[in-house]
């Protein structure tokens, strides 16, 4: 079910606005009765949908109930906090946040940049002993997801190590057996790993998850008071560990720990970089060591979707950089292996469609030609041809096509009044035509019945040159009224004109009937002595007392008035 995985859709708040298709680089959404949907198949927890979805649809699944019912347990919980954190909460002193966390029941808390640290030593070593090719870091969920998924022919390229969250979470399991392990980050695809590997990570929540738990408690943890006595991180502060969330973090940390090496490093972040790194990757020649430090947040973890500050990513760059500390930090020297294989994720099916298929997908949204093909991205994919292979591939709707739809909508529309037997004719604030029918033009007369065959439904057409009485229309727009009922003299004929108003002093439409025509008149009689019958009824009711059987007579002799007019079946 969507609710229980890492990113869904609020169904009922979804607009099918397809922003979400649009931003996912990967376009891992599809759109099922209106309505985004994540293929989860295809996702890989970015969470970049979730940030730009304009009516919060996209939804990060909420793990503090989980994590309070464990606490509730008594159970004894770490925390393995993001070394981002400082970014999130600047200034605030370590003891300080750590009293705040222990405050909410949490009993220890531990840097995850110590896993960051052992990772870094052991593909350090996976690298230097290792023959010449491309190594790609493990570090990013998101990224492995990617490549996996999207990418496989790289899959074997990824050092097979855990990422430094469950390198951190299976020491501190090794550690303390008994207790629970929690992360706290920026990261939504963390929640994914704690999905996957739940006997080393019970939960997974973020900084955004973390600020309304505090202000649910009513804690601030700038109040707390300092005391680095009692509230330290075990076993000890982090070193270049926690340069992980910025770009080339975890390249510093892997050469501190080679004297030399060969092989050439480079960094990327965000989705659409790695995607252009990894779409001629094959290309390279392998006449060395080529090491890749892919971070799916542009600018690293700092830009994570669960972090709430947004300024600078710079300054947010420098902060992490200035809580590097002087003294001797705590090392993990694990005495457990932290390998792994990647063979849990599938990589997604790959189609192919034939030149027959994607016309024939094409033609269902109105493109028979490559004029048609306008690619205007309003369906949130890049082309129109992107389009039909999504519709081949059950991930499209035809609707989903703005050109199209608004076609359709022009052409009923076009239809409707062509049907109307009365004269209908739209116009906008600078009273041109918008719109009008043919039987508009017919009860003006032969010549702008003509003009109607040039340019048909009069578009553009200036009122004022058309008919005498386009003040109404004037005052209709100026006024705003919902509707305004005139009988007009127009050369012989008699003209019943019913305005009203579309877009309030900005388009109006108007009914137009000719009332010489001998169907309009027996139904005019048969309307207004309809009305005439309803407003007597009305009086006759408040006075019945006095009219006795004349209310009875009044009544049979409007409504043989109307069975008279009525038009014979």
């Amino acid at each position: 079910m969507d609710v229980l995985k890492p990113v869904y859709t609020e169904q009922n708040d979804c607009q099918d606005c397809y922003k979400c298709i649009r931003e996912c680089t990967l376009k891992a959404i599809k759109v099922v009765n209106n309505s985004a949907q994540i293929l989860h198949n295809d996702c890989i927890y970015c969470g970049t949908c979730t940030q730009i979805c304009p009516v919060n649809a996209k939804k990060v699944r909420d793990d503090v109930k989980r994590v309070k019912a464990m606490i509730n347990r008594g159970d004894h919980i770490i925390v393995s906090i993001a070394p981002s954190f400082v970014t999130e909460f600047p200034n605030l002193k370590d003891d300080q946040f750590i009293s705040a966390l222990k405050e909410l029941g949490f009993a220890e808390v531990s840097e995850t940049a110590l896993g960051a640290q052992e990772v870094s030593k052991q593909v350090a070593g996976y690298v230097d002993g290792g023959e010449n090719g491309i190594y790609i870091s493990s570090a990013c969920p998101s990224v492995v997801e990617m490549i996996c998924k999207h990418y496989p022919e790289f899959k074997d390229s990824i050092t097979p190590f855990l990422s430094p969250l469950l390198t951190h979470a299976k020491y501190l399991k090794e550690k303390s057996p008994n207790s629970k392990v929690v992360f706290i980050g920026p990261c939504i695809a963390k929640k994914a790993e704690s999905d996957e590997f739940p006997e080393l990570l019970d939960a997974s929540l973020t900084f955004t998850d973390l600020k309304n738990w505090f202000e649910e408690e009513n804690l601030d943890p700038y109040l707390f008071p300092e005391d680095k006595a009692n509230n330290s991180f075990i076993p000890g502060k982090a070193g270049r560990g926690i340069l992980y969330p910025i770009d080339g973090g975890m390249i510093m940390g892997i050469k501190e720990n080679v004297s030399a090496t060969d092989a050439v490093y480079m960094t990327f972040s965000g989705i659409g970089n790695i995607k252009n790194v990894l779409s001629d990757l094959n290309k390279y020649g392998k006449t060395n060591k080529l090491f890749l430090e892919l971070l799916a947040c542009e600018g690293g973890c700092v830009n994570g979707p669960g972090a709430e500050k947004e300024y600078s990513t710079a300054i947010k760059r420098l902060e992490v950089i200035n809580k590097l500390d002087s003294d001797e930090p705590a090392v993990l020297n694990a005495d457990f292996s932290i390998q792994r294989n990647f063979d849990s994720i599938s990589p997604i099916p790959k189609y192919e469609h034939s030149e027959n298929s994607i016309k024939e997908a094409l033609t269902m949204i109105g493109k028979y030609s490559d004029k048609d093909e306008i690619n205007c991205g309003g369906c949130g994919y890049n082309s129109c041809r992107e389009f039909a292979e999504a519709y081949l591939e059950d991930r499209s709707e035809p609707n989903m096509c703005v050109s199209y739809m608004r076609k359709i909508a022009q052409d009923k529309s076009s239809a409707l009044l062509r049907k109307i037997p009365s004269g209908v004719v739209i116009v906008n604030d600078e009273l041109k035509i918008i719109e009008a029918n043919q039987s508009f033009a017919g009860i003006l007369g032969e010549e702008i019945e003509e003009v109607y065959q040039t340019i048909p439904g009069l578009v553009d057409a200036d009122l004022k040159k058309i008919i005498p009485f386009h003040k109404l229309f004037a005052s209709a727009l100026t006024t705003g009224v919902d509707n305004l009922e005139r009988d007009i003299k127009h050369e012989n004929k008699m003209l019943h004109v019913s305005i009203f108003s579309i877009h309030k002093n900005k388009i109006v439409g108007a009914i137009v009937r000719d009332m010489s025509q001998p169907y309009i008149q027996r139904e005019e009689v048969v309307n207004r002595a309809k009305t005439v019958n309803r407003k007597n009824l009305e009086t006759v009711q408040k006075i019945a007392y006095l009219l006795g059987e004349n209310a009875s007579e009044t009544e049979e002799m409007l409504n043989s008035i109307v069975e008279f007019y009525k038009p014979v079946e």
